[in-house]
C-alpha cells in the first residue's frame, strides 16, 4: 500500500538542489535546461500554434526548445521518434491533430513541492524559467510555505500531462491563490531576511536619495512595461533630495493616475509613543506605521509590516483592496529593489560587532557579582535552616526556584544593558529591530553573559557523586557549579561552562528528533481517519459513506483564508472604515 498507492514513483518529474534567486516573479521557478530537455507535454497540433511546433520539432531533441516525439492522429496512431529521423522531414509532415512531445517551455505551470508535505501549501503550481546551471531557484518570498532553505535542501517538480490538470494547477494550485495559509487566513508568501533589512534601512528617517540614485533605485524594480509617476522631492534647496519612503510609497503605486487607496496603520517593536499623549506616527523612534492613500507618512517598515503573520501589514492590504496578483507583483518589484539596493549600499557583520565596551564589562562584571551574592545569601539561609518554604513547594525546591529566578535576571539585565549600550548602526541591533534574523538575546549572549544553561527546565544535576564535575567541591549549589555561564561567546567560555553549554545542545538535537518522529505518526494517523471527508454542495461535510459530520463547514460555514478578521472575526470594520473615511468623490466608483 505504501509503496504503490499512498506514494509512487511516477514519470514526468525531476528533483535537485535549490537555490534563492530574488530577480524571479514570486509566481516562478527557474528549472535547468538540462531538465527542461527531458521533461515532456503532450501538446496537440492546430492551426494557430502549428508554425511554433514545426519549429520546435526542427529543433528535435537535443536543442532546446525542441521536441522528442510526434503521435500521428490516424487509423494506426503511428510514433515518430525524432531522435531516429529526420527532423526537418517530419516538421514538414505536421498537421493539425497530431501531438507533439515536446520540452518543457517558459510559462508552463508545473507543480513545485519540498518534503516533508506537511500542509497544502507544501506543493503549490509556479511558472517554469527554463535558464542555465543545475539547480531550481525561485524567489526568497516562497521558502515560509515550504520551509525551505538553501543549505543543501532538494525539491521536486512535477508536469501536469493534459489541459485539465494545468488549468487546475493554474487556478487552484497556483502562488499567486495562495499567499495566504488556510489555517487562519494570515499572509504565509511575504518578505523575508535581507529584503527586511534593506526595507528597513531604506525607510529609516536619515535616508535621502539625490535624483539619480532615486531614478536608479526605480529601476532595480524593472517597470519596463508600465506607466510611472516620478513623485516630486521633498527637500528642493540646496539640492533636489527624496527619501527612502517615497521610495516605498513607489512601489505600492508606482503610477499616481491609477485609483488605488491603501490605507493601514500599525506599530512596530520600535514603538516609544505613550498612548493619549501625542499623535502614534510621531513615535520619536519612528515606530509607527501609517500608510494613507498608497502613501508611507511614517514609520520603519519591518517584519510586522512586510513579513508573514500578521493581518495589519502592507501585502495581506493589497490583497483585500487590490487582488492576490497585484500583492504577488509588489513582493517582487520589492525583493529585486531591495536585495540590489542591499548589495551596493553594503550590509555585513564583524567581531567589532560584538566587541563590549570597557563601560559594559564593568557594569556586567557589577550586575554578576550581585547575583551572585544574592544566591550566596539564599544558600546560606538554607544551610541555616532559615529558608522560608514557599506554599507547595520543599525547602529544597523553594531555593532552586529562587536562585532560577535570580539568574534569569542577571541575563536579562545584562541583556537589556546590552543592547541599550550598541549603537544604532550595529548590524545585529539592525537584524533585531527589523526582524530579519535574531533576537535581544542572541546580542546579549554574544556580547555580555550566555546565561543559565537548563537540562529538563532545571539547573544541571550530578553527574558525578554529588557534584555536577570534579571541578566542584561535593554538595556545592553555587550558579558556576551548577550551569551558569557568565562569560560571553566573544570572550569564550571556560572548559567546565563549554561542557554545561554542549549538554544543553545534545537535549535540543534528542528532543527535536525525538519529536519529528513522534509529530510524523501523529500525523499520519490523523490524514488516514480524515482522508475521506469532503465539502458537498448542500454545505455538510460528509464522509465517503455519505454520513453527515458537520451539518455546516466548521459549524459557521466559514473558510479562514477569506476571514479578514483576527479572532475568528469574518471582517475587519477598523480596516474598513479606514479605508472609506479617505475616499473622496474622485475616488468614489
Amino acid at each position: 500500500f505504501r509503496g504503490n498507492l499512498s506514494g509512487k514513483r511516477v514519470n514526468f518529474t525531476g528533483r535537485t538542489v535549490i537555490s534563492p534567486d530574488p530577480n524571479l516573479e514570486v509566481t516562478q521557478v527557474a528549472v535547468p535546461r538540462l531538465v527542461a530537455k527531458k521533461l515532456t507535454y503532450p501538446e496537440r497540433v492546430f492551426e494557430h500554434n502549428i508554425d511554433k511546433l514545426k519549429e520546435v520539432v526542427r529543433n528535435g531533441p537535443d536543442k532546446w526548445p525542441g521536441a522528442h516525439m510526434i503521435l500521428i492522429q490516424g487509423d494506426k496512431n503511428q510514433q515518430i521518434w525524432l531522435k531516429y529521423t529526420d527532423c526537418a522531414r517530419a516538421a514538414m509532415q505536421l498537421k493539425p491533430g497530431d501531438i507533439v512531445e515536446r520540452h518543457l517551455w517558459d510559462g508552463d505551470y508545473v507543480l513545485f513541492n519540498r518534503q516533508p508535505s506537511l500542509h497544502k501549501l507544501s506543493i503549490m503550481a509556479h511558472q517554469a524559467k527554463v535558464l542555465p546551471y543545475r539547480t531550481f531557484r525561485f524567489n526568497e518570498c516562497c521558502c515560509s510555505p515550504y520551509n525551505a532553505d538553501f543549505d543543501g535542501d532538494e525539491m521536486n517538480l512535477h508536469l501536469p500531462q493534459t489541459e485539465e490538470a494545468r488549468a487546475d494547477a493554474a487556478h487552484l494550485m497556483s502562488v499567486r491563490w495562495n499567499l495566504v495559509t488556510p489555517r487562519n487566513g494570515e499572509p504565509m508568501i511575504s518578505a523575508t531576511q535581507d529584503f527586511l533589512t534593506a526595507a528597513y534601512l531604506m525607510t529609516r528617517k536619515d535616508t535621502f536619495f539625490d535624483r539619480a540614485e532615486f531614478c536608479n533605485i526605480i529601476a532595480y524594480m524593472e517597470l519596463f512595461d508600465e506607466e510611472i509617476t516620478l513623485p516630486p522631492p521633498v527637500i528642493l534647496k540646496p539640492m533636489e533630495l527624496w527619501t527612502g519612503k517615497q521610495v516605498f510609497s513607489f512601489m505600492i503605486c508606482p503610477n499616481r493616475n491609477v485609483n488605488m487607496n491603501i490605507n493601514f496603520e500599525a506599530k512596530t517593536k520600535a514603538y516609544t509613543g505613550k498612548k493619549g499623549k501625542q499623535p502614534y506616527s510621531m513615535c520619536p523612534s519612528d515606530g509607527w506605521v501609517l500608510v494613507r492613500k498608497s502613501e508611507l507618512i511614517s514609520g520603519c517598515i519591518t517584519k510586522s509590516i512586510i513579513g508573514g503573520g500578521a493581518k495589519d501589514g502592507l501585502f495581506y492590504a493589497l490583497i483585500v483592496n487590490v487582488n492576490a496578483q497585484y500583492s504577488a507583483k509588489c513582493m517582487a518589484r520589492l525583493s529585486r529593489m531591495t536585495s540590489r539596493w542591499l548589495q551596493n549600499y553594503g550590509f555585513s557583520i564583524g567581531i567589532s560587532d560584538v566587541t563590549p565596551s570597557e563601560n559594559l564589562l564593568k557594569e556586567k562584571q557589577r550586575i554578576v557579582d550581585e547575583g551572585y551574592k544574592a544566591c550566596d545569601e539564599y544558600i546560606e539561609q538554607f544551610k541555616a535552616d532559615k529558608l522560608e518554604a514557599s506554599p507547595g513547594s520543599t525547602v529544597e525546591q523553594t531555593l532552586e526556584s529562587k536562585l532560577e529566578k535570580e539568574l534569569s535576571q542577571i541575563r536579562a539585565k545584562a541583556g537589556d544593558m546590552c543592547v541599550a549600550e550598541l549603537h544604532w548602526t550595529n548590524a545585529p541591533l539592525i537584524m533585531t529591530m527589523c526582524g530579519s534574523k535574531g533576537s535581544p538575546l542572541n546580542i546579549s549572549q554574544m556580547v555580555s553573559c550566555v546565561g543559565q544553561q537548563t537540562l529538563n527546565g532545571k539547573r544541571m544535576g550530578n553527574g558525578f557523586v554529588h557534584r555536577s564535575l570534579p571541578h566542584f567541591q561535593k554538595h556545592s549549589r553555587d550558579p558556576v557549579s551548577r550551569g551558569f555561564v557568565a562569560n560571553s561567546f566573544y570572550s569564550g567560555i571556560t572548559p567546565s561552562e563549554f561542557w554545561f553549554h554542549t549538554i544543553c545542545g545534545r537535549e535540543g538535537l534528542i528532543d527535536t528528533a525525538v519529536k519529528t518522529a513522534e509529530t510524523g505518526y501523529m500525523q499520519r494517523r490523523l490524514m488516514k481517519a480524515l482522508e475521506d471527508l469532503s465539502v458537498q454542495y448542500d454545505n455538510t461535510v460528509r464522509n465517503s459513506e455519505g454520513v453527515v459530520v458537520q451539518f455546516k463547514y466548521g459549524d459557521d460555514c466559514l473558510d479562514p483564508t477569506y476571514m479578514e478578521g483576527v479572532n475568528g472575526k469574518p471582517i475587519n470594520f477598523e480596516f474598513l472604515w479606514l479605508t472609506i473615511s479617505t475616499q473622496t468623490k474622485e475616488d468614489a466608483p
